[in-house]
């Protein structure tokens, strides 16, 4: 029915941009044995695209509240399709990465706008049922990643897991023109190129210096300089966010702890959840001997299943506990999940990273879907869609950093000739220890003046963000 075109084309983008985090971690040694990759290639295959959705995804809201939700979101299906085409006929490392970052930015003009199209398009009952189908995409399509891309992998060759994106982009765009009316936010939000550029500049600089770190050694001077670099351009990013008047985010949202301990328990918490399945799927694929659909099952499935049947049952139960002990309590989650996974040894079955998996996937169930709500009980609702935004950017930024920090101690573990067991049991053990310090960060940092399902309803200029489990 058109009444559902919007749902539909909202739906059909956000799986493939939430599919692409996944899909690719099972394709990494296929992709490596192709091009030549190293290990620095591969992290980067993986962070281009997360720090392009997090540099960009603030600023391309502004884009869509003034020229128009509608039409940004068929210019980043456009740059999403036209991106996965050059992904999937990369003929070296370096052009996949760059492919890779142009993807991000796709993808991140779509993600900017699903929540608001969905409220303009929809109300009472109708906007119920669709941010329900649409938190239930989102669900699939974390459960769907790993299993699709060891499937296409397996049998098509890794170059398929981004041309499948190209048919779904042309039905996306369908659905869109089909279904979707323009609207607008505020009129004069602007672009803050500066505050973007800057923000981009110093989250890639410490990308490059950790990965750097890792190949290069730490005093080298090209880890070093990235360091620096990194440094002077967060540094310029604060003063000018400070000065303008249109800033990229608030920094006085800082100001309040509740929000700060926030953002920070969003980088910890992808990071800790997220950032290390690369490395456990390269351990069951490479030193244990499974295909790609085989690593996608054990290595990930587990934990999207946990998360998406746990969200399902308690999601409801779970909106009316305070954010600081569904925060706090699913870090701990996270945290104890990842520590059983870190005991493998040379004589470990395939199935030994299931347990711990699901666990993290109960504490993944319990953060995420609470993380935004919280950060826009802590915050003016004049600012709930900047708030809902800095999430997003936030945890991507948590993922791009985690990979790259994961991988600086697997490869150095590796280099020390230490067994491959014992370099994913560092790198998984480091991730359950980030959990921990986020959990007792939150527990006894954040303090919202009312629980995150009583937040005041949105202006209709500035929708609610819902956010993606």
């Amino acid at each position: 029915m058109r009444k559902w075109s919007a749902l539909t084309a909202v739906s059909i983008g956000t799986f493939m941009l939430l599919v692409d985090v996944t899909i690719v971690t099972v394709a990494l040694p296929a992709i490596a044995r192709d091009l030549g990759a190293t290990l620095g290639g591969l992290q980067w295959v993986l962070d281009g695209y997360a720090l392009a959705l997090a540099a960009v995804l603030l600023a391309s809201g502004a884009l869509a509240d003034r020229h128009g939700r509608r039409r940004v979101y068929l210019a980043g299906t456009g740059v999403f399709a036209a991106a996965s085409l050059l992904c999937a006929v990369a003929p070296n490392a370096a052009f996949l990465v760059a492919a890779r970052l142009l993807q991000g930015i796709g993808g991140a003009a779509m993600f900017a706008t699903t929540v608001a199209i969905l409220s303009v398009a929809y109300t009472g009952r109708d906007r119920g049922v669709a941010f329900g189908v649409w938190g239930a995409v989102n669900g699939a399509a974390a459960a769907a990643g790993p299993i699709v891309g060891g499937l296409l992998t397996e049998h098509f060759g890794w170059r398929w897991i981004f041309l499948v994106n190209l048919p779904a982009s042309l039905v996306a765009v369908w659905f869109t023109v089909r279904g979707v009316t323009e609207s607008h936010g505020r009129r004069d939000a602007r672009l803050d190129l500066p505050g973007t550029v800057t923000f981009t500049l110093s989250a890639a600089a410490v990308t490059f210096a950790l990965i750097r770190g890792g190949d290069a050694g730490w005093t080298a001077p090209s880890t070093l300089g990235a360091f620096a670099l990194a440094a002077l351009a967060l540094v310029a990013f604060i003063v000018i966010e400070r000065r303008t008047d249109h800033p990229m985010l608030d920094l006085h949202l800082f100001a309040k702890p509740s929000f700060g301990a926030l953002m920070v328990a969003a980088v910890l918490a992808q990071a800790a959840a997220f950032a290390y399945l690369p490395f456990t799927t390269v351990w069951l694929q490479q030193f244990r001997g499974l295909g790609p659909v085989d690593a996608g099952l054990l290595g990930a499935l587990p934990l999207s299943a946990a998360s998406f049947v746990a969200g399902a049952f308690a999601g409801r139960f779970l909106q009316k506990v305070p954010p600081r002990w569904t925060i706090g309590v699913g870090m701990l989650l996270i945290g104890a999940g990842a520590l059983i996974q870190a005991r493998l040894t040379p004589a470990s079955k395939d199935t030994a990273l299931i347990p711990g998996l699901i666990v993290v996937g109960l504490g993944v169930a319990a953060v995420l879907p609470t993380m935004a709500s919280a950060a826009l009980a802590a915050v003016p609702h004049e600012r709930s869609g900047m708030a809902g935004g800095a999430v997003n950017t936030f945890r991507q930024l948590g993922f791009a950093l985690g990979v790259a920090i994961f991988g600086a101690i697997f490869s150095d573990r590796l280099a020390a000739h230490h067994p491959p067991t014992d370099a994913v049991n560092h790198v998984v053990a480091l991730a359950g220890w980030i959990a921990l310090a986020g959990a007792v960060l939150v527990l006894l940092v954040v303090r919202t003046g009312r629980p995150a399902w009583e937040a005041p309803k949105q202006p209709a200029d500035q929708p609610a963000v819902t956010e993606p489990v």
